[in-house]
C-alpha cells in the first residue's frame, strides 16, 4: 500500500481539508470474483479513473477475493454515501461489461463500512491549547493599544 504524508492537506477554492476515510464493502453473497489478476487489474484501473474524475485521492487499497478496503481522501463537496455510490455503481457496471461472467443484478452488497481517519487526539489538544494561548496574547495587546 502507498501512503502519503500523515497530515497532508488538500485545497479547494475556499477550503483546506483533511477528509480521510477507511471504506470497506464486499461482493454480493461474498462471491469470490477477484481471484484472477485480470479482474484485479481492471478494478484498479477503474478505481484510479473514477478517483481522478471526482478528485478523490487513494492512499491505500487492497483488492481481496470478496471485499475491497480503501483508504481515501474525499473532497468535502461530496458526501461519503455519494462517493461510495459512485465507486460501487461504476465499477459494478464496468466489471459486468468487461468480464461477461457475472449474473444479473449488482456486483456489490448493498451496505458498506466507513470510518473517519483523522488527526490524533494529542495533535488536536496541542493545537487547541496553543491556539487559546495565542488568542489571549492578541486580545491583551489589543486592549492596551
Amino acid at each position: 500500500m502507498k501512503y502519503i504524508k500523515k497530515y497532508a492537506k488538500y485545497q479547494l477554492c475556499h477550503a483546506t481539508y483533511i477528509c480521510r476515510y477507511h471504506i470497506v464493502w464486499s461482493t454480493r453473497w461474498r462471491q469470490q470474483y477477484f481471484g484472477d489478476d485480470y479482474s484485479k487489474t481492471v478494478l484498479k484501473k477503474m478505481f484510479r479513473s473514477i478517483c481522478k474524475w471526482k478528485g478523490f485521492v487513494i492512499h491505500g487499497w487492497h483488492i481481496g477475493l470478496e471485499h475491497i478496503p480503501l483508504f481515501l481522501t474525499i473532497p468535502p463537496k461530496y458526501s461519503v454515501s455519494y462517493s461510495v455510490n459512485i465507486l460501487k455503481g461504476k465499477t459494478s457496471s464496468w466489471i459486468k461489461n468487461k468480464t461477461k461472467k457475472l449474473t444479473d443484478g449488482s456486483l456489490w452488497n448493498r451496505g458498506y463500512y466507513v470510518s473517519t481517519v483523522g488527526l490524533n487526539e494529542y495533535a488536536i489538544k496541542n493545537y487547541i491549547e496553543g491556539h487559546g494561548k495565542r488568542m489571549k496574547d492578541v486580545q491583551y495587546k489589543l486592549e492596551w493599544n
